[in-house]
């Protein structure tokens, strides 16, 4: 999973487009301030004066005009902070303009990659994997409680909050979402919505069916010639801030995906790092086909949500062959 250069290239080639129209933008800001409210300009002007004439002053030993400076430079603030209040604009209107304020728009914050450049790597993996493409579908903005009714609605109600909790608290409350139930009732949907709400807050995300996933673990762990590539997926799969695995017990179960779900599921755990895992299956069934250690981990370390009802995908379609 790891970039290559070309890769990198074209990541950087957006943040260099990015600082350049941010750059411009304060310009535009920095113009329109001096164009219509000339005073401010004044008091740039003043504030520059002043540095350079008290900067001579402790040249010649006056001690005082440190201290003079920085209460006249206090002041010379408050008067243009009031200035932009009164124009109806904000205090930092003439602040440089970042994207990403974290890291200034460098990607990088004390030499170690900022979430933004975090997420922009992860975007650019799978902008061929069709999350962008589900997730234009999967979201809040497109959320309907009409394929639910009694108590299916109810479930379904509760796992909305649930996960608009999980968005909501996300920086501040580690936990884990865990959806199972029947066939078609949203619990992929859900899981969506969550990835799109935190990849719009630059959380990196990484969405996986449970049979790429373990495919990709397996591709990678028995192949001898790729261990960069290896120790790339695992740390991919350990460190970003939220996992997404759906359709769990659609992979081939064996040893080694049970051992590989656990080590996954507990090795995120101790970093504390969220997860999400959807499946059809039920939780009996759950626990017969891994180990119980899983089954315990998923039961004690996760918010278990069970969705009811008809198939949403199904009733969507027959009601498509009807028009």
């Amino acid at each position: 999973m790891a970039l290559t250069n070309t890769q990198y290239d074209r990541i950087f080639r957006q943040y260099e487009k990015r600082q350049r129209q941010n750059r411009l933008e304060t310009e535009r800001r920095r113009d329109y301030v001096y164009e219509h409210f000339p005073k401010y300009r004044e008091l740039e002007d003043e504030t520059a004066s002043l540095c350079v004439a008290q900067g001579k002053k402790l040249l010649f030993g006056d001690e005082a005009a440190l201290d003079k400076l920085r209460e006249n430079l206090a002041l010379l603030k408050k008067q243009k902070e009031q200035l932009l209040s009164d124009a109806g604009l904000s205090a930092n209107y003439l602040e440089p303009v970042f994207t990403c304020p974290d890291c200034r728009d460098t990607g990088y914050i004390d030499r170690e990659k900022c979430h933004c450049l975090k997420q922009a790597e992860i975007s650019l993996l799978y902008e061929q994997s069709g999350l962008q493409e589900m997730l234009a579908n999967n979201n809040f903005s497109r959320l309907s409680y009409e394929y639910h009714v009694g108590e299916d609605l109810s479930r379904f109600e509760k796992a909305v909050q649930n996960c608009k909790n999980f968005v909501k608290n996300f920086d501040s409350d580690y936990h884990n979402l865990f959806f199972y139930g029947t066939v078609g009732t949203g619990k992929s949907f859900l899981s969506g919505c969550v990835a799109k709400e935190l990849m719009d807050q630059g959380h990196s995300v990484i969405y996986f069916g449970a049979t790429g996933l373990f495919d990709l673990l397996s591709s990678t762990s028995f192949d001898t010639k790729s261990r960069e590539e290896r120790q790339n997926t695992y740390a991919d799969l350990y460190q970003c801030d939220l996992l997404i695995i759906d359709d769990l017990g659609t992979e081939l179960t064996n040893q080694f995906t049970a051992s590989q779900l656990f080590s996954l599921l507990n090795e995120r755990n101790i970093g504390r790092k969220a997860t999400v895992i959807s499946t059809n299956l039920s939780l009996r069934e759950l626990q017969d086909r891994y180990s119980d250690r899983i089954f315990s981990r998923i039961t004690s370390n996760f918010e278990v949500c069970k969705l009811t009802g008809a198939d949403i995908r199904m009733y969507q379609k027959r009601q498509q062959n009807r028009k």
